[in-house]
C-alpha cells in the first residue's frame, strides 16, 4: 500500500479556529467544520498521488509473445545437445507385421552423424554416415558403400516412417524456416505453444509448412506436423514418455505416424543417451564407416 505523508507549515486559513480564549485555556478545542476558502492542500495531494501512480507500471499479468526462433532453438537443443551418443530401439509397425532393430548412434549437431545397426542379426553392422551435406550407407554383408544423393534424403530409412533426413538431422528448423506463433492451447493439463514454420525461399526443403508444438513448462517438443505445399497433413511426430536420460529430462519415445496410410507408424525409443560429450573425429569418417563391426 502506498502511504503519503505531507509535512509543511499551515497558513492562517489552515490553523484551528477557537470559539473563545476561555475555551482555549480550558483545553476545549473545536475546529470549524467550514472548509477554509482557497485551501490548496487537497488539490496538492491529489496531484501528487496522480503523479506517483503514473510512474508505477501496472502489473496486469500479461506477458509479451515469446520469440519463436528461441523456442525452436531451446527445444532442439534439449533433445539433441551439441553432441550426443546413445542406443536407440526402432520399431516399425504395419497392418500385417511388426519388426524392430537396435542401433548405436553418434551426432555432432546437424553436421555429422553415424548410425550403426546392432540387431537384428541380418542387419547388424550396416551403417549410415553423414558429413555436412553428404551421406553414405555401408552394407556389412556385401562390404559395399553407397552414396545417398540429395534427391534420396526424404526416402524411407531402412523401411521405416523416418526418412534419411530425419535420422541424420539434415534439416535445421531454425535456419531453414521462418517461425511465428500460431496459437496456444492445452492438452492433458499441459499448456503449449503452436509455432508455424514456413520454409525460407532458399531453403532445400520440400514441406509447405510445419506446425511445431512446444511445451510452455519446459520448452520440450510435444508434436511436429508436416504439411505439403497444398496444405495437406502428410505425417506427424509425437514426443512422449519424459524421463531423465544422461544429464537432462527429455521425451524418450518418438513416434512418427504416416497420415496417408492407415496403421503405418514407427517408434524410436531412447534406451540410453549421453549429451555434450567429446567425440573424436575418427567416428565421423569413411574409414570408420567401412571398418566393419
Amino acid at each position: 500500500m502506498l502511504k503519503i505523508s505531507c509535512i509543511g507549515p499551515m497558513n492562517s486559513e489552515e490553523r484551528p479556529i477557537y470559539d473563545s480564549p476561555d475555551r482555549r485555556r480550558r483545553g476545549g478545542l473545536r475546529r470549524s467544520h467550514r472548509r477554509p476558502e482557497g485551501s490548496r492542500a487537497p488539490a496538492r495531494l491529489i496531484a501528487l498521488f496522480a503523479a506517483i501512480v503514473g510512474l508505477i507500471p501496472a502489473s496486469t499479468g500479461i506477458t509479451s509473445e515469446p520469440d519463436p526462433q528461441k523456442l525452436i532453438d531451446s527445444a532442439e537443443d534439449m533433445v539433441k545437445g551439441e553432441t550426443a551418443r546413445g542406443t536407440i530401439e526402432m520399431t516399425v509397425t504395419r497392418p500385417d507385421f511388426t519388426r524392430s532393430m537396435r542401433m548405436k548412434s553418434w551426432w555432432e549437431g546437424n553436421e555429422k552423424a553415424l548410425i550403426v545397426i546392432e540387431a537384428p542379426r541380418k542387419d547388424a553392422g550396416n551403417k549410415t554416415l553423414k558429413i555436412g551435406n553428404e551421406m553414405w550407407n555401408y552394407l556389412e554383408n556385401t562390404e559395399t558403400t553407397i552414396k545417398v544423393p540429395p534427391s534420396m534424403m526424404l526416402q524411407s530409412w531402412n523401411g521405416s516412417d523416418f526418412t534419411n533426413d530425419d535420422l541424420v538431422r539434415e534439416s535445421n528448423y531454425a535456419e531453414d524456416y521462418d517461425a511465428s506463433v500460431e496459437g496456444t492451447g492445452e492438452a492433458e493439463g499441459e499448456p503449449y505453444w503452436d509455432l508455424l514454420l514456413r520454409p525460407k525461399p532458399e531453403a532445400p526443403v520440400v514441406w509447405g509448412k510445419l506446425i511445431y508444438r512446444i511445451s510452455k513448462a519446459d520448452t520440450l517438443p510435444v508434436r511436429l506436423e508436416y504439411y505439403d505445399e497444398q496444405g495437406t497433413l502428410k505425417r506427424h511426430l509425437v514426443f512422449s514418455d519424459r524421463d531423465t536420460v544422461g544429464s537432462r529430462v527429455i521425451p524418450t519415445t518418438w513416434t512418427m505416424y504416416d497420415d496417408t496410410k492407415d496403421g503405418h507408424r514407427t517408434t524410436m525409443e531412447i534406451l540410453e543417451m549421453e549429451f555434450d560429450i567429446e567425440i573424436g573425429d575418427r567416428i565421423f569418417s569413411k574409414r570408420e564407416l567401412e571398418s566393419g563391426r
